[in-house]
């Protein structure tokens, strides 16, 4: 699975190659960064997750087998030393109650998302996707934003791909929830600005 291109990166790391590791950082410090952010809620603790990653990317990567892309296992370092952030934190995550939704109602809301520009809406997705709990914003990201595929999300979490999809319905219908309660304020602010 690993790229030619991906296989000489790691066997310059392993040599050595302190460029090779900076432009293996450069490549995922962002995809890292935001990973953490969206489980961890806290900048400076995102960042220092996306350090410990890298740092243990490094001392590690004379382990990394090939048996996946390169990107899935960095994912699955990040996600590790996350959870494990978590725990020794011990937070408290907020969980939003599931709401059971008509068809229409997800049409609505979808209705509602089609009204607001672009960048309104993709900031109000990352809003409320930020006030999920820390592993549904996680996996809604690598799947969404990502483009992961299920099986890719599988390896990098530890579950199975039929598990990630239960799940990432479930984080669906909490997003819908908190899109709804979010999202029909600003239409109706939008609606009176047109009018005037």
């Amino acid at each position: 699975m690993t790229t030619n291109k991906d296989q000489i990166l790691i066997n310059q790391i392993i040599d050595g190659d302190t460029n090779a590791f900076s432009t293996l950082v450069d490549m995922y410090k962002d995809l890292v960064f935001t990973l953490a952010l969206r489980m961890l809620k806290n900048r400076e603790e995102a960042e220092e997750v996306a350090q410990d990653t890298f740092i243990k990317t490094y001392k590690s990567i004379d382990k990394f087998k090939g048996d996946s892309k390169l990107s899935t296992w960095i994912y699955r370092v990040a996600y590790n030393t996350c959870l494990d952030r978590i725990k020794k934190n011990k937070k408290h995550l907020n969980n939003v109650e599931i709401n059971e939704f008509t068809a229409h109602e997800v049409k609505t809301i979808d209705n509602a998302l089609d009204k607001i520009e672009a960048r309104e809406r993709e900031e109000a997705i990352q809003r409320c996707i930020n006030t999920l709990p820390s592993e549904d914003s996680f996996l809604l990201t690598l799947y969404y934003f990502d483009d992961l595929s299920l099986d890719e999300i599988s390896k990098i979490v530890g579950i199975s791909a039929n598990s990630i999809k239960v799940k990432l319905f479930r984080c669906r219908k909490k997003l819908a929830t908190i899109l709804k309660s979010q999202l029909e304020p600003e239409i109706i602010e939008h609606y009176e600005r047109e009018r005037r």
